[in-house]
């Protein structure tokens, strides 16, 4: 690597070739991507979730977040219903947008899929 030091408005300045300075700019990105990667194993190994890609672009998608997430956890609508402390009919009214159910239902769904209310609720 070549560099050359010239001095403008009293401030010292490096040239170097542009492929110098593309090596370097993927370098520092690199460098940046294996910090990201450990922070985010660092993050999982205390027990942070992650969740497939394919369940996010389901529900950014259209589909009902409820649902998403009640199979991604492999719950039948009846499991989800009683640990929720509802009926199962609600429960299915809710994935169909029939219903919308009281904030503590959605609370207690919530719980139940172990994820937050903003995880379920629908965008509309």
């Amino acid at each position: 690597m070549t560099v050359q030091f010239v001095e403008v408005g009293g401030q010292k300045i490096a040239m170097l070739p542009a492929a110098d300075y593309d090596q370097l700019v993927d370098m520092a990105e690199n460098n940046a991507d294996v910090l990201a990667a450990e922070k985010a194993e660092s993050r999982r190994l205390d027990g942070e979730e992650y969740v497939p890609f394919s369940l996010i672009e389901s529900v950014v998608n259209g589909e009902n977040a409820l649902r998403v997430w009640r199979n991604y956890r492999g719950m039948t609508i009846e499991k989800l219903a009683a640990i929720a402390g509802t009926r199962k009919a609600m429960v299915s009214d809710m994935e169909n947008g029939k219903a919308y159910g009281k904030p503590a239902l959605w609370r207690a769904l919530a719980d139940a899929l172990d994820v937050t209310v903003d995880d379920i609720l629908p965008e509309s």
